[in-house]
């Protein structure tokens, strides 16, 4: 199929480069005029949680109104006398002015005293923003930054909304100054220096920009019918370079290779599609198969991540095996115009690398020692998991340039112990009964002696059927201090004091809400694991006909995965080397980066398994020779597994240079890894293991004979150039 669709394309180029054409121009409108409207900061958990469950038993018996909705707090104002104590006026005139800018509902201390700092010198606001609220951050924002301006006094924001924005601006800041302008020139940089040509060297990066484009429409599309996160575009653009410069760059790389061996240049193409792009569509399907192991986990934020890489996978595919023959068509040897000094000499040798060639060489004469020294190196790299634990960045973790930062800093100096996001204990029961009165009062003694938690109020539903304890957390609700709070509230404190009674307890706000999606990410983390270790033991196993090659694949994908979570919790936990590279250290690593990191790390990582056993298996269904097959692949690939490597390694490390904790874990992680993945294991660890196992690498048990052959390195049109030998004799199933 691979080799019909570059012929149809190389043979008609300016249909193929118009159909692309018109599709880009229809996805640059449906972007610009739909994209933004579907997306969302907010990311929930989509299975029943116990904070679910609070939350719907307060809108069931409490029954808001619309009213109550523009009543209901999501933002504290703190403003503070620079000298003295504070001017009530100058905060009722505040209160006016931030109505004025949209807010349902202001309260000041003329409401309630306790808005007032105890040495006087600082008042807080609650501020309710009422329908629409996304809409009223600018104005509401840009009130509290005027009282700022006064010499006189400090005056910041924080909040539900306030912090939305600054997240999602967070967001934009570091896909254009990472990805944009760090990742993308990057990768052509080194695109340029494998190539040595400026034509070739663009080429992928221009088909790469193509299918971002065409991925984000249609991600504008899924998001009618789809809550989609606004971290989805940071994925498409990262994933996007990444798969669309490496298909490319596999594609075009054996084009020239075959025309430097004199074939005409359709022939050359159908050749490259008859081998290196069959090689990219079971890599493609490889890395669709794993993301879609993240679409079973019930998070819109990780089920958002995921869509977004497989549609830009599924893009970068057919614009590899579709658009680029055409546009090598159309350009033929033009491709090589504009050679780079020396790097353009070497990038037009189809030959093995020489010095790849001597550290395999070396690898395989000692294979023992060298397989024995990687995988002890890379136990090691692991060792720091085992004191492993997630959680989640919380406001604390932003840049203070965020007005949200600044206001979380100021009310917790002037209002200790206070917090827009308190914990509800929900408590689902007559409250008119004593059993349930004594409880509370136990409940409630038990929080006064914890620090941590601040003085808890009470409110009864119209019914008496619900009681809603709500409980100030002191720092920034995500801290790992307030994690460890609600968890020992759960487990110890509420099945101690309600023991017997046979009453329904449930804890919500925002801190339970995180720590529900901590333990749902932990709870799929394993089943993710099988999923997408079974598919891709299946699809190789299919690919080149063995359950040798996958096994040891899935093996040495699973040691890089562990080295990698292994520097990661040493780097962000530890803070071993965090301050070298600029990243923070934290509590925890992101509860959704271990999963999504396995999932795009296995995919990622099969786009250089799928490229180098292909041409393994080529040279040893010509030779026969196990040992030649082996050096000549890897030698023969290293140029560009590594430059392929060094591509992804710069475009997520634009992810790492940004200011969000989250993507420098996972930008960092994936380009650790793939260093991991293209050095240590594609030079020592393939190398070392397929010597040891020699043709035992290709056996397959005669009960799976019934398989289809789709010979993934090309089949005989790929071996056409020279004279095909007889099979060699694989070992018996005993």
């Amino acid at each position: 199929m691979t080799e019909r669709l570059a012929g149809a394309a190389s043979r008609h180029p300016w249909w193929t480069v118009a159909a692309w054409v018109a599709g880009l121009v229809l996805a640059l409108g449906i972007v610009a005029t739909t994209l933004g409207d579907v997306l969302t900061t907010e990311g929930r958990v989509t299975s029943p949680t116990d904070s679910e469950r609070a939350a719907e038993l307060q809108n069931e018996r409490f029954q808001p109104t619309l009213a109550d909705f523009n009543h209901d707090v999501t933002e504290v104002v703190t403003v503070r006398a620079v000298s003295g104590r504070i001017d009530h006026a100058k905060v009722e005139q505040l209160a006016k002015d931030l109505r004025a800018a949209g807010a349902s509902f202001v309260a000041t201390s003329a409401d309630d005293e306790r808005l007032v700092s105890q040495d006087g010198d600082a008042e807080a606001l609650l501020v309710a923003l009422g329908l629409d609220a996304e809409g009223k951050v600018d104005p509401v924002v840009a009130a509290v930054t005027k009282v700022d301006e006064d010499p006189a006094y400090e005056a910041a924001i924080t909040g539900d909304f306030v912090s939305d924005a600054d997240i999602e601006q967070l967001s934009q800041d570091d896909l254009r100054n990472g990805e944009l302008f760090f990742g993308a020139p990057a990768a052509l940089i080194i695109l340029l220096l494998v190539f040595g040509a400026v034509v070739a060297g663009l080429i992928p990066l221009v088909l790469a920009i193509l299918s971002i484009v065409v991925a984000l429409a249609l991600t504008a599309i899924v998001g009618q019918f789809f809550e989609l996160s606004v971290f989805v575009q940071n994925m498409i653009f990262g994933m996007g370079l990444a798969l669309g410069i490496d298909y490319s760059l596999f594609i075009l790389s054996r084009f020239r290779e075959e025309r430097s061996q004199g074939k005409e240049k359709l022939q050359a193409i159908e050749m490259a599609g008859a081998t290196a792009s069959r090689a990219v569509l079971f890599s493609g399907l490889a890395f669709v198969l794993a993301m879609f192991g993240l679409e079973l986990v019930p998070n819109t934020i990780m089920r958002s991540l995921a869509t977004g890489a497989i549609l830009v996978g599924i893009v970068s595919v057919v614009a590899a095996l579709t658009l680029l023959p055409a546009v090598i068509s159309l350009l033929g040897d033009r491709i090589n115009a504009g050679r780079i000094p020396y790097f353009g000499r070497k990038a037009s040798e189809a030959t093995e690398s020489r010095f790849w060639g001597r550290i395999v060489g070396a690898v395989m004469r000692r294979p023992v020692v060298s397989l024995v020294a990687a995988v002890a190196l890379l136990l090691a790299c692991a060792v720091p998991i085992l004191s492993y634990k997630t959680g989640e960045a919380g406001i604390s973790t932003l840049p203070d340039r965020f007005e949200s930062k600044q206001g979380f800093l100021l009310l917790n100096e002037e209002f200790p112990g206070q917090t827009i996001d308190p914990v509800q204990v929900v408590v689902d029961g007559n409250t008119e009964s004593d059993e349930l009165k004594a409880a509370v009062v136990g409940l409630e003694s038990e929080l006064a002696d914890r620090p941590i938690f601040g003085s808890a109020t009470q409110e009864t539903s119209p019914g008496h059927d619900l009681l809603v304890l709500t409980v100030p957390v002191a720092g920034d609700p995500l801290s790992d201090e307030a994690v460890a709070a609600v968890r020992e509230l759960r487990s110890e404190l509420i099945p101690t004091v309600f023991e017997g009674s046979g009453i329904p307890v449930y804890v919500g706000g925002s801190t339970a809400e995180e720590i529900d999606y901590f333990d749902v990410m932990d709870r799929w983390l394993p089943i993710v694991f099988v999923f997408v270790l079974a598919l891709s033991f299946i699809l190789l196993t299919v690919a080149f006909r063995s359950v040798v090659v996958p096994a040891t694949a899935i093996a040495m994908n699973l040691l890089s995965v562990g080295a990698a979570y292994g520097l990661l919790v040493l780097v962000f936990v530890k803070g071993v080397g965090n301050e070298i590279f600029g990243f923070q250290q934290v509590d925890a690593i992101e509860a959704w980066v271990p999963l999504f990191l396995f999932a795009v790390l296995f995919g990622l990582s099969m786009d250089y398994q799928v490229f180098l056993l292909s041409r393994i298996r080529e040279k040893f269904s010509e030779s026969g020779d196990n040992d030649l097959a082996v050096s000549f692949g890897v030698g023969s690939t290293a140029r560009l597994i590594t430059g392929a490597a060094l591509i992804i390694i710069a475009v997520f490390s634009g992810f790492a240079r940004g200011d969000l904790v989250m993507f420098q874990q996972m930008g960092f992680g994936i380009a650790v890894a793939l260093l991991i993945d293209a050095t240590i294991v594609r030079s020592v660890l393939v190398p070392a293991s397929m010597k040891l196992l020699g043709r035992w690498n290709w056996y397959l048990p005669t009960w799976l004979e019934w398989l289809p052959d789709v010979h993934v390195e090309g089949g005989s049109r790929a071996r056409e150039s020279g004279p095909p030998t007889p099979a060699p004799a694989r070992p018996s199933a005993r």
